[in-house]
């Protein structure tokens, strides 16, 4: 079957990450980035010019929505309204990683649920498919009337750690919401699982209360969707350190790191902390060395070239 042409553009969040995509597509399927020209306006507005033909073209847009997440955001919705008026065929925005992803739903009166007003103006503007990674909650897939394809950085992380030398491994979730991720993971990595338990007593801020599990004697790795401020992370981290853990390490699909977060994990016992490279990191600011950051630009290739040829994405995560 003959398939609509190919393009891929990358708005301004994540150039590197859309570079090495592009790499991988060169060499795939000989497309690279298209030509795009993003620019401002005295006063800050955003202008966008496809600077290539895409009409009857299967269009792929690489942006995430991280800091500053609404010029990105806003950058990303101009660049598919372009795309839709200049009659490509089909639209995906593939967004790494999905901001406004945390507010998914009314947890007080007289809050906004943002991931939704997010996936609305995604499919007003012109995407009809996205593919993401880790989402914060799998029911976000659920906002959207468009199909999304919804990737996982364990088909990054999981080979990564089964390279490594772990002593009577287990694998902890930081809190509630993540022990399904975590349990993924145990099973795969044939290690055990420990919850904690915490409260949290305002935004960005948690206590731990209890360690759910044996983690003493043992090397252990915290796995979460989001580092932020990290402050969760390193309270979790020093309650496993009372409590017996060898070795702490600590994955994250999205490295956030806003504020304080990179001082807190270089003053904390984890000995590592991986993340991926959904969102630019400054090597410069990790003095000590403890941040390693995954590429998942091969698994974007990957999907980005199935999804145009219509073929199995789920079957990048069979293991």
């Amino acid at each position: 079957m003959r398939h609509a042409p190919l393009k891929v553009f990358a708005g301004n969040s994540n150039p590197a990450l859309a570079e090495s995509i592009a790499l991988y597509l060169k060499e795939e399927v000989g497309v690279g980035l298209g030509d795009i020209e993003l620019a401002r306006f005295s006063d800050g507005e955003i202008s966008c010019h496809i600077k290539e033909n895409v009409r009857g073209s299967d269009v792929f847009v690489i942006q995430s929505t991280c800091y500053p997440a609404n010029e990105n955001l806003m950058e990303l919705l101009i660049i598919l309204d372009t795309l839709k008026r200049a009659s490509a065929v089909r639209i995906t925005a593939v967004i790494p990683y999905f901001g406004y992803a945390r507010q998914d739903r009314k947890h007080k009166p007289r809050v906004p649920i943002s991931a939704k007003l997010v996936a609305d103006l995604l499919e007003t503007a012109g995407a009809n498919r996205v593919i993401t990674m880790d989402l914060h909650a799998n029911q976000i897939q659920g906002f959207f009337d468009i199909p999304v394809d919804h990737l996982y950085a364990s088909a990054i992380f999981i080979p990564f750690f089964r390279s490594m030398e772990f002593e009577n491994l287990c694998i902890v979730s930081p809190d509630a919401g993540g022990a399904e991720r975590a349990r993924a993971y145990s099973k795969r990595l044939d290690a055990s699982l420990v919850l904690v338990d915490k409260r949290r007593e305002k935004a960005n801020e948690a206590e731990v209360m209890n360690v759910v599990g044996d983690v003493d004697g043992k090397d252990v790795i915290i796995i979460d969707d989001i580092i932020d401020t990290a402050g969760t992370l390193v309270k979790t981290a020093r309650a496993l350190k009372e409590r017996g853990a060898l070795r702490i390490f600590a994955a994250a699909s999205h490295g956030v790191l806003s504020g304080k977060a990179i001082d807190r994990i270089t003053d904390s016992c984890i000995e590592k902390i991986f993340i991926t490279n959904s969102i630019p990191f400054d090597k410069s600011v990790d003095r000590k060395g403890k941040v390693k950051v995954l590429s998942v630009a091969k698994l974007f290739g990957e999907a980005i070239k199935r999804a145009h040829e219509e073929t199995s994405i789920s079957s990048l995560f069979i293991d």
